[in-house]
C-alpha cells in the first residue's frame, strides 16, 4: 500500500521539498539562494514534487517540517504552510529536527565519523548539535559562539551545515573535516519520517510551533 509523504525542509536559506513513499525518496525540489525565498516558491515547489510524482494532494498520508532550530522566517513559513496542508487534508503533522536532518544527510557521504550540524545564526554564532556514527546524540542542542577551539573534545568530526563555512579557515589546524557539500534538504526528512509515521509519532497541529533556540552563550574553552 502506497504511503506517500510530504517534506518541507525551511531552516536555513535553502527551500526544499521532497516527495516519499514508503520510506523511499520518489521527488525533490529545492533551492539555495542568498536570500530567501521560501514564501515565493514553497507552495510552487509542493505543486511540482506532486506532479513529478503524478499524485493528487489527497493521496498524501502526512506532511513532515523541520520544527528548528533555524531562521524564523523560513521555519514559520514551513510550519504554517505544513499545517494549512495537514488541517485541510486532515492527516497529521510530522515534526524534523533541523540539526538531526543535517546529520542524516552527511552519514550518507561520511559513515563512520562523528557529525557536528551547525546552521548559521549570524556573525560567529550557530545553532548546534554533535552525533556519533550511528547518529546518537553527543552534544546537547545548543546556540554558541564560536571561537578557534569550540567542541575540541568531541574531536574528531565532520562540520556540516551552512554554519560550518564559516570555521573551514578557524579550525584548519584541527581534527576537523568541514563539509560545505552537505546542506539542509528535505532528502533528509525520508527515513526518519517514515520511521515516525509508522510508530504514530505526531505533532498536534493546532498547537505545534518551531523551535527557535535565541539563546547564545560562550562555548567555554578547555
Amino acid at each position: 500500500m502506497d504511503c506517500y509523504i510530504l517534506h518541507l525542509e525551511t531552516a536555513t536559506k535553502v527551500c526544499s521539498v521532497a516527495l516519499s513513499n514508503n520510506g523511499k525518496l520518489i521527488a525533490l525540489k529545492e533551492t539555495d539562494e542568498s536570500e530567501y525565498v521560501h514564501g515565493e516558491v514553497i507552495t510552487l515547489f509542493i505543486e511540482a514534487v506532486l506532479q513529478q510524482a503524478k499524485i493528487t494532494p489527497q493521496q498524501l498520508a502526512a506532511v513532515s517540517v523541520t520544527s528548528g532550530p533555524g531562521s524564523y522566517t523560513g521555519l514559520r513559513i514551513g510550519v504554517s504552510t505544513a499545517k494549512g496542508l495537514c488541517y485541510a487534508l486532515n492527516i497529521p503533522l510530522i515534526a524534523i529536527d533541523a540539526l538531526y536532518n543535517l546529520a542524516v544527510l552527511a552519514k550518507a557521504v561520511h559513515p563512520d565519523s562523528s557529525i557536528c550540524s551547525m546552521i548559521d545564526a549570524r556573525r560567529m554564532e550557530v545553532f548546534s548539535a554533535i552525533y556519533t556514527h550511528d547518529l546518537t546524540l553527543l552534544k546537547p542542542i545548543s546556540a554558541d559562539i564560536l571561537d578557534e577551539d569550540s567542541y575540541q573534545d568531541f574531536e574528531p568530526f565532520v562540520a556540516v551545515g551552512d554554519g560550518s563555512y564559516k570555521m573551514q579557515e578557524v579550525w584548519e589546524n584541527r581534527k576537523i573535516i568541514v563539509d560545505t557539500t552537505i546542506k539542509s534538504s528535505a532528502s533528509g526528512h525520508v527515513v526518519p519520517a517514515h520511521q515516525k509515521f509508522e510508530k504514530s509519532q505526531f505533532e498536534d497541529v493546532a498547537y505545534f510551533e518551531p523551535f527557535y533556540l535565541k539563546d547564545f552563550v560562550g562555548t567555554s574553552k578547555k
